[in-house]
């Protein structure tokens, strides 16, 4: 056994009441101790004296860097990212003809290609008009031409697309969702939430190869390694997604990430459809954690997605938006109520996608409605998102113990434009209200949703604690009295979102018998300035005490 000391360093520990410690010890994959340089040592040497076999105590001098947990992904789509960093970027064309060149350019390079995908435009390019076909078509119409919008609720597509998707003007709306017609009842290329979910998502998925998808989960992984990540959770779950980790598992008996994961459940008029999709989601975390542990990967709940977006004007609003739309939530009450229930009674989790006030205050009622009927479960119910939440929501949230799942990339103010110009009024002004889940006391966790935002942890944490613009840092904050301590945003992007997954004994932390997962920073966030965060980077990740990334 090998004893590994690491001193001479800051160390935050993921809890904000704890000052930093000056090392830590690993042995067998796990901290040892962590505390004082002497305390850490002597802990080093007794257990070196107490082992039967040959041990051998080794020291890493830090050089003074920073050191924490690594970094909990509190909310993301794996293998979408993976595929989206292979996609062609439009998060920074500031309009419709930046797009248009991008396109084209794309095109030219890969002149064998069977289809083009791009991810990440931006609401704000078409002003008051939206995304159609013609506008893709002008520069690529020979092949499908599928684009996800910034928050990939919505998707932009070229007429090619629209026949290789099967969609005419006899095609159905599919539930919760709209493929968007023109006067005369033809698609006009914008499909808008289950419509790009259930019909333009798939296509994308099937266009390639369990080997592309492999690909795909090697370089978010990758990705996520490089950004201090660790640890993530899989919002979306399907059988592709599980398949692909399963092969993995199967081929290494391990993960390059720990994964765990919420199942995605259809939307359906039937409460009894929606009990036995939950059921379903059941009987599969049970065969998994039968078959492959629960080390590496965990189905801990499901997912319910009960609104849309803001930018697109279809998360579900008390009021109606500038454009005069007031859309419903996507779920009635009485079948996310069911589900939630039948859920809770089979120990699994609930997350909640609620972006508007609305559907907020549905995510309030549902697990208030399955706390009444099942009292004392300890099931950690969660929403994601809430971007705009109505006063009177903050206590009830406090009051469930309900997490709340926030991502401040997504409060960039270089992506908040149309954001505001949709809402119209004082709500413009009262989005992301982060301090008054604190002043409230509700469980806040922070990650990034990618591929909707950027997956990358620094300039995540550098919104978190400045209301600033990762992408545009010139720009004013947006109402920089919501933002973090340091400290505060560190833990809920360590620790407090390992604990919403249930993974907090064994992860989140740097403490003794906790899984040895840390992360090794060129600066001290805890005290550097705002732009020594934002340009910061991570020297290096270890996993289970292993080194998986440097860049020293």
């Amino acid at each position: 056994m090998t004893i590994t000391v690491y001193h001479n360093g800051t160390v935050f520990t993921g809890s904000t009441a704890a000052p930093p410690a000056e090392a830590f010890a690993v042995a067998d994959g796990r901290f040892l101790a962590c505390g004082s340089a002497s305390a850490v040592a002597d802990a080093a040497r007794s257990l070196a004296s107490a082992a039967n076999a040959a041990t051998e105590v080794q020291a890493v001098d830090l050089s003074g860097s920073f050191v924490m947990p690594a970094f909990v992904e509190a909310h993301t789509h794996l293998l979408m990212l993976g595929q989206a960093l292979e996609k062609v970027q439009l998060r920074d064309c500031n309009s419709i003809a930046e797009v248009q060149e991008r396109l084209r350019q794309a095109r030219a390079e890969n002149p064998d290609a069977k289809h083009l995908f791009g991810v990440g435009w931006r609401f704000e390019i078409f002003d008051d008009a939206q995304p159609t076909a013609a506008l893709i078509d002008s520069v690529v119409a020979d092949i499908p031409v599928i684009l996800d919008a910034n928050d990939l609720h919505s998707a932009w597509v070229n007429t090619a697309a629209l026949a290789a998707l099967g969609i005419d003007e006899h095609t159905p709306d599919p539930h919760g969702g709209e493929i968007v017609r023109d006067a005369n009842g033809q698609a006009t290329g914008y499909l808008i939430e289950s419509a790009a979910i259930l019909i333009a998502w798939p296509f994308a998925e099937n266009a390639v190869d369990d080997a592309g998808r492999d690909s795909f989960l090697d370089t978010a992984a990758a990705a996520y390694l490089a950004a201090g990540v660790t640890t993530v959770t899989e919002m979306a779950g399907n059988p592709t997604i599980l398949a692909t980790l399963l092969r993995r598992l199967e081929r290494d008996g391990r993960l390059p990430l720990v994964t765990n994961m919420h199942w995605l459940i259809r939307p359906d008029s039937e409460v009894a459809n929606v009990v036995a999709q939950v059921e379903e989601a059941a009987a599969l975390r049970d065969e998994l954690a039968a078959s492959y542990g629960t080390d590496w990967l965990r189905l801990i709940g499901i997912k319910i997605v009960s609104d849309g977006v803001i930018d697109g004007c279809t998360a579900a609003m008390h009021e109606p938006y500038i454009t005069g739309a007031h859309p419903a939530p996507i779920w009635s009450s009485e079948a996310a109520v069911a589900a939630a229930v039948r859920a809770h009674e089979l120990d699994l989790q609930v997350a909640f996608h609620a972006i508007g006030d609305a559907a907020v205050t549905l995510g309030c009622e549902v697990f208030e409605a399955a706390k009444e009927r099942q009292p004392g479960h300890d099931l950690r119910p969660r929403i994601e998102h809430l971007e705009y939440v109505s006063e009177e929501t903050f206590a009830r949230l406090a009051e469930n113990n309900i997490t709340a799942s926030m991502q401040p990339v997504h409060a960039d103010p270089a992506v908040l434009k149309n954001w505001q110009a949709v809402l119209g009024d004082a709500r413009a002004e009262g989005g992301f209200a982060w301090q008054k889940m604190r002043e409230a006391r509700v469980p806040v966790v922070l990650g990034s949703d990618a591929p909707t935002a950027p997956h990358e942890t620094l300039p995540n944490l550098f919104i978190a604690v400045t209301g600033r613009s990762a992408l545009q840092p010139e720009l004013e904050p947006y109402h920089p009295e919501r933002a973090f301590t340091p400290a505060a945003a560190l833990t809920a992007m360590t620790h407090t979102a390992a604990w919403a997954t249930h993974r907090d004994e064994e992860l989140g932390q740097i403490a003794p018998g906790l899984r040895a997962h840390f992360t090794v920073l060129d600066h001290n966030p805890l005290t550097a300035d705002a732009e020594t965060v934002l340009c910061g980077a991570v020297l290096q990740t270890f996993v289970d005490g292993a080194e998986v990334y440097s860049r020293r």
